[in-house]
C-alpha cells in the first residue's frame, strides 16, 4: 500500500515511517522541516517539503501520489506553549487541518489515521481511561486535538472519509538501531530532559509539583515506546484498507509510572546520580493518565512488545548518549 505520513520528519512520525518501509510499503512523507529534521527521514520514503496550511502543495501531492491512506502528525504538541500562545495551536492544528481534509476530499482521499492524545480526557474520572470516558481537556492543546476528532467525524459524516483516530499517552524510547530518535528544541518531554543529565547537558531534572494526589506526590504517566506506538498507526491503516468503520483507540501500556520512579529508572539504567530539583507545579497538569489499550488490541490486534520502563529508558539512551545535540550532533 502507499501510505502518505504527514510530518513524518518529525519524532513519531519518522518511527512510523521507517516501520512502514520495514513492512515494505510504498511510503511518502511531507513536512514543513519547522520542528522536524531531514535526517530523520527513511532514505527509502519519497520525501516533499510542504506545509499542512498551503492546498496547492497538498492538492498535488495527493493528484500526483494518490496515497491510499494518510497519516497525520503534523501538529504542534507542547502543552506548556499551547497555554501560553493557543492562537499558534489553533492556527496549526485546526486551521491546518481544515486544509488537509479539503484537499482529501477534492481529491477522493478517503482513509486517515490520526495521531491524537490522552490529552483530550483532561482530567480523568476513572483509571485506567476508556475511550467511551468524558473528553474534557485542561489545555488548549488537548483541546485542538479533541476539535480536530470531531472534524474528522463530520468530513467523514459528509464525504464518506473513514478515519481511526490514536490516544496515547506518553511516547518515548527510540529506534534500536539507534539511528532515530527524540529530538525536540526546546525539549520538554520528561525521559529526555532526565538523560540531558548524564548527557552534561543540565545539571539537574526538574520535578514540577510534588503535591498531587498520587503515593508520592508526582505525576502518574503511562509510557509508550514510540515503535510501539509506528506499529498501530500501520495496523489502524490496514484495518481502513480492510473496510474498517471509523472508530476511537487508546494506546498505552496499562501501568502507570510516577515522576520519581521515571527518575530513579534512569540512574539504574544510566548509572549516573542525577539530582532532582523540586519546582511548583505546571499549568494543565493532570495528576494521572493511564490507558486502558484493551480495544485497539482487540480491534486493531495491537500489542506493545517493548512495554518495560527500563528497556524504554535503555532505547533513549543508547540513542542520546550518542546523539548529545540530537540531529545537530
Amino acid at each position: 500500500m502507499k501510505v502518505l505520513v504527514l510530518g513524518g520528519a518529525g519524532y513519531i512520525g519518522s518511527h512510523t515511517a521507517l516501520e512502514l518501509v520495514k513492512d515494505r510499503n510504498d511510503v511518502i512523507v511531507a513536512d514543513n522541516l519547522s520542528t522536524g529534521y531531514m535526517s530523520a527521514v527513511p532514505k527509502k520514503a519519497n520525501f516533499f517539503k510542504g506545509d499542512l496550511h498551503d492546498f496547492d502543495f497538498l492538492n498535488d501531492l495527493f493528484a500526483k501520489e494518490k496515497p491510499d491512506a494518510v497519516i497525520h502528525f503534523a501538529a504542534f504538541s507542547l502543552v506548556g506553549e499551547s497555554v501560553t500562545d493557543p492562537l499558534k495551536y489553533y492556527d496549526n492544528n485546526l486551521c491546518g487541518t481544515k486544509v488537509l481534509l479539503e484537499a482529501m476530499v477534492k481529491n477522493g482521499i478517503d482513509k486517515i489515521v490520526f495521531s491524537s492524545t490522552a490529552a483530550t480526557y483532561g482530567e480523568p474520572k476513572n483509571i485506567p481511561i476508556l475511550e467511551s470516558d468524558p473528553t474534557c481537556p485542561t489545555n488548549p492543546y488537548g483541546e485542538t486535538k479533541l476539535a480536530m476528532e470531531k472534524m474528522f467525524k463530520w468530513t467523514a459524516n459528509a464525504h464518506g472519509m473513514r478515519y481511526v483516530s490514536l490516544r496515547y499517552f506518553n511516547a518515548c524510547g527510540a529506534d534500536e538501531s539507534g539511528t532515530i530518535g527524540e529530538a525536540h528544541d526546546p525539549e520538554s518531554h520528561l525521559i529526555p530532559l532526565i538523560l540531558q543529565v548524564p548527557n552534561g547537558k543540565r545539571d539537574a531534572v526538574s520535578i514540577y509539583g510534588t503535591d498531587y494526589d498520587t503515593p508520592d506526590g508526582t505525576c502518574i504517566r503511562d509510557y509508550i515506546h514510540v515503535t510501539d506506538l509506528a506499529a498501530a498507526h500501520i495496523l489502524a491503516v490496514k484495518y481502513l484498507m480492510n473496510g474498517g468503520e471509523s472508530d476511537i483507540f487508546n494506546l498505552g501500556n496499562g501501568i502507570g509510572y510516577s515522576v520519581r520512579e521515571v527518575i530513579e529508572t534512569v540512574r539504574k539504567v544510566t548509572g549516573h546520580p542525577i539530582p532532582a530539583a523540586e519546582t511548583p507545579r505546571r499549568a494543565g497538569d493532570p495528576a494521572r493518565l493511564v490507558a486502558s489499550s484493551d480495544k485497539a488490541k482487540s480491534i486493531l490486534g495491537w500489542k506493545p512488545t517493548h512495554d518495560s520502563l527500563e528497556e524504554i529508558i535503555a532505547s533513549a539512551w543508547n540513542w542520546h548518549k550518542n546523539h548529545p545535540n540530537g540531529y545537530n550532533s
